[in-house]
């Protein structure tokens, strides 16, 4: 009766975190969407590491989410079978998770190589193309930044009247500040350079979310292996 009782414990535990699964997926897709989203605004599309990132993440906020009701349906039926996928499934995720952590530390430099050559393009787009130039003038606003290593970058692109700067590079933005701008009036740094010092400042919490996620899958896994062995043994844990 005590190893019954302390099933039951386990198995309602395993619905908890089930229900934890579905909102880390849920996470992990919106987080994907939206690195998605910013990356294919500033780097081409290919199959380069930056733009794959997302798309991994994504992928696994969905896989995650279908783990999770085969691990609810194992466990309501408390078939082995379904309970022995769940586990594999949910430990080939937390595998697919630390592998795309490392590849995003290595492929750090790399990622910010490939924004500033594509921002440089997409600065020679600006004249061209209202979305580039909507897409640059909110970067530029947001992280109060000018080109891609400062200011002077602009002095190559072919705006008119020639030597001008983007409005949105202005400290004060208003129709035209950046004609016959004062280098004191504008926003003098690169976008790059600050784009790089913000991902490095929430990197740690992007870190801790990615432990945290870890470590409830690394629980529902051992939850999931003592209901496996009590199924096995041919307890009734419900």
């Amino acid at each position: 009766m005590a190893v019954e009782g302390g099933m039951k414990c386990v198995k309602i535990l395993h619905y908890v975190f089930l229900l934890a699964f579905c909102a880390c997926a849920v996470g992990l897709i919106a987080v994907g969407i939206g690195a998605h989203y910013v990356l294919s605004q500033t780097i081409s599309q290919g199959a380069t590491p930056g733009s794959m990132l997302p798309v991994v993440i994504i992928a696994v906020g969905a896989f995650l989410f279908l783990v999770a009701i085969v691990g609810c349906c194992g466990a309501c039926k408390e078939n082995y079978c379904l309970m022995i996928t769940f586990v594999i499934f949910l430990s080939l995720i937390v595998l697919v998770e630390v592998a795309a952590a490392i590849a995003g530390y290595v492929f750090r430099d790399k990622i910010m190589s490939e924004f500033n050559k594509d921002f440089r393009q997409q600065m020679k787009n600006y004249p061209k193309q209202n979305q580039t130039a909507f897409f640059l003038d909110k970067m530029q606003k947001n992280f109060k930044c000018c080109g891609a290593a400062n200011y002077t970058d602009w002095e190559t692109m072919s705006l008119e009247p020639k030597g001008r700067v983007p409005d949105s590079c202005c400290v004060n933005v208003t129709q035209g500040c950046g004609i016959n701008f004062n280098v004191k009036e504008i926003h003098t740094e690169g976008c790059v350079e600050k784009v790089g010092v913000w991902l490095r400042s929430n990197v740690l919490v992007v870190a801790a979310a990615a432990l945290g996620i870890a470590f409830v899958e690394v629980l529902g896994i051992v939850f999931a292996c003592c209901l496996v062995k009590s199924i096995q043994s041919g307890y009734e844990v419900m």
